[in-house]
């Protein structure tokens, strides 16, 4: 293995850019409170490359952003005058930022409106003067009004594929047991996964396109009620939280590499059982058919277990042995679980709940998971009243992998790089160096040092290189992003690292990142 101070030369450095990274087993997990006093949180996400915030939908109404770990006091768009305040299941149910909102502005919400309570999944755009406040008027009608029978089951969940379509969660309508059997019925939009383009038009690969007797919207079928469903970043792989109704929890999977067109069974089957097909059309498939598609997991409502609450497949970089581990809570209880699968079955299952809810004292209603533009996984508190809701985030229980230094010097548009480590540095264990906010494709150099005694320099502060003034440079990429691997072991040993960006937007033609210290640990 390298050894920590190799990484001061430029061969070790080259050497160190091509290694893949590895991480030890079982990192213990833990949650923080990352953000609180919300209104009926239902979900948290954030754009592709934000760095900086995450956007909490409350069931309300109200969009409301965490910047840098501060929650705005305006909101990014108010909606209540749009959606339903009646019902547990009804209200502003889902948010969707384009893969290319960084250049068009679109981000999409699904909701139930006010007055008929029928779905309509609707395009804004962000604001031309304030990227913390999205245009209140420029909705646009992408899906819907559909209208929706009973007062449950809306589903509510909109992602965007890695094809860059959207999709849609719908609910069987409501109700109990699902009376008119709509989740079967090809002619109804309800109890689907529909997929249209971001202007709502629909894709010409659509599985049943070509089909009169189907609607062309319809993805799948099947489902009771996807309230949560999610993408692997990584593989593409689709995986549906679908609601039970009196017996079974399901998560059901689409691979990546399909066409589209799977029937996951509901009403004819809760989960792998048998339910009922009272009031389906004769063609439909019975229980047990070959061609209805069983679920990927499931769980049985017993010791107080009644709602699955889908979540996302780790991809983040924080705590790398995680990495392919799909999250899933149970709404009523707290219960927290992973489950990794081999792409046909179920490998592992962990029950995290005494990790991330000790004493289940500190979550209350898992209403949804959440990811940020980095991977990372966050657990969406409900609470029971107003501001009770919370937005807890899934860290590692160690040791803290780096110190922020906090020095810097703002680069273009005033914002500075800013610079964090990803993974862990135990022996066997490999990270990286992670450059943001950089300017877009600019020289980068690395300065390093094994004691902080920083420099004043053209109004920022430098970390020395040592033994001498060295610079290994390398080019950040389109959006000013870099990462440097490096090995770790061979410690207990500190060392500091900063990032020099050539810059002609910044002052002096050069910003500094803060600087950090690395804690290498044996």
């Amino acid at each position: 293995m390298l050894t920590v101070p190799r990484l001061l030369t430029l061969t070790a450095l080259l050497i160190l850019t091509s290694l893949a990274s590895s991480a030890a087993a079982a990192t213990p997990l833990t949650t923080e409170l990352f953000a609180s006093g919300f209104d009926r949180p239902i979900y948290v996400t954030a754009p592709n490359g934000d760095h900086h915030r995450l956007f909490v939908v409350e069931q309300g109404g109200l969009i409301k952003v965490v910047k840098d770990g501060a929650v705005l006091t305006s909101p990014f768009v108010d909606l209540t005058g749009e959606v339903s305040q009646t019902g547990n299941e009804r209200g502003l149910l889902g948010l969707a930022f384009h893969p290319s909102y960084g250049s068009n502005g679109f981000f999409y919400v699904n909701y139930t409106r006010a007055g008929d309570n029928a779905t309509v999944v609707e395009r804004y755009t962000v604001s031309g003067s304030n990227p913390d406040v999205a245009d209140a008027t420029s909705g646009f009608v992408v899906v819907g009004p559909i209208a929706q029978p009973y007062g449950n089951h809306n589903g509510g969940c909109i992602q965007f594929g890695a094809d860059g379509k959207l999709y849609i969660g719908m609910g069987d309508g409501g109700s109990a047991g699902d009376p008119q059997c709509f989740a079967q019925n090809k002619t109804s939009l309800l109890g689907k996964m529909l997929r249209v383009n971001d202007d709502g038009t629909i894709p010409a690969d659509n599985p049943f396109v070509n089909d009169p007797g189907v609607l062309d919207e319809i993805w799948a079928l099947g489902v009771r009620n996807p309230w949560r469903f999610s993408f692997d970043r990584q593989t593409g792989d689709l995986y549906i939280g679908d609601v039970g109704q009196q017996n079974w929890e399901e998560v059901d999977f689409q691979p990546a590499s399909s066409a589209g067109g799977e029937n996951y069974g509901w009403k004819v089957m809760e989960g792998s059982s048998c339910y009922n097909s009272t009031g389906c059309d004769p063609n439909t498939p019975p229980c047990n058919d070959p061609s209805l598609t069983l679920p990927l997991f499931e769980y049985a409502h017993t010791q107080g277990l009644c709602s699955v609450t889908g979540g996302y497949v780790y991809r983040g970089c924080a705590i790398p042995d995680l990495g392919g581990a799909y999250f899933v809570g149970d709404y009523c209880t707290g219960v927290i679980a992973s489950i990794r699968h081999n792409g046909s079955q179920v490998t592992e299952f962990i029950n995290r709940t005494a990790e991330l809810a000790p004493g289940a004292g500190s979550i209350d209603l898992i209403a949804s998971f959440g990811e940020d533009s980095e991977g990372e996984l966050y657990i969406v508190d409900l609470g029971f009243g107003a501001g009770d809701g919370e937005i807890y985030k899934i860290v590692p229980d160690v040791a803290p992998l780096y110190e922020d230094l906090g020095f810097g010097l703002a680069g273009t548009g005033g914002v500075e790089p800013m610079l964090d480590v990803c993974g862990l540095t135990g022996s066997g264990q490999n990270a990286f160096l992670r450059l943001r906010d950089a300017a877009p494709s600019a020289t980068v150099f690395l300065v390093t040092a094994f004691s902080t005694n920083p420099v004043p320099l053209f109004g920022g502060t430098l970390v020395p290189n040592w033994p001498a003034w060295k610079t290994f440079y390398f080019t950040s990429d389109s959006e000013g992003r870099h990462e440097l691997p490096f090995a770790g072991g061979g410690g207990p040993l500190d060392i500091y690292v900063q990032y020099l960006v050539d810059d002609s937007g910044a002052p002096q033609g050069v910003a500094f990142s803060n600087a950090v210290r690395v804690i290498f640990q044996p």
